[in-house]
């Protein structure tokens, strides 16, 4: 995803890593396996303020937190920051609703997620 004609990282790439954050988070705790989780999140809603350019190969970091958390569904929460920076270059949400594989309709949150998603309240 290198830089765009202007010279910095195109915003799209942002929501590219708002999800990477998010899942990478879930596989690392357990609680998500791409390709066989019964239960899987669908981003519903999204949104994204930029504050500051990144540009490749500048190093990115990432907070992330949960805002929210319903019976099926959770906010999170992200900031991206260049490497070492006090403040953030884009802030922004994404709500997942967690939905049955198979039927796309939406469950509980699991207890081991709903443990994983407690811990970033």
């Amino acid at each position: 995803m290198d830089n765009d004609a202007y010279g910095h990282v195109n915003n799209v790439v942002y929501y590219s890593w708002f999800d990477t954050v998010v899942n990478a988070y879930l596989i690392e705790r357990g609680v998500l396996d791409v390709e066989r989780s019964p239960t899987i999140g669908l981003v519903i809603e999204t949104q994204c303020n930029y504050f500051d350019s990144l540009a490749f190969p500048q190093l990115v970091e990432a907070g992330l937190r949960v805002a929210k958390l319903g019976a099926s569904s959770v906010r999170y929460e992200i900031g991206l920051f260049a490497q070492d920076a006090p403040l953030t270059a884009a802030k922004g949400h994404f709500v997942h609703v967690y939905v049955d594989r198979m039927t796309r309709r939406p469950v509980s949150i699991s207890p081991a997620l709903r443990a994983v998603l407690e811990s970033l309240k």
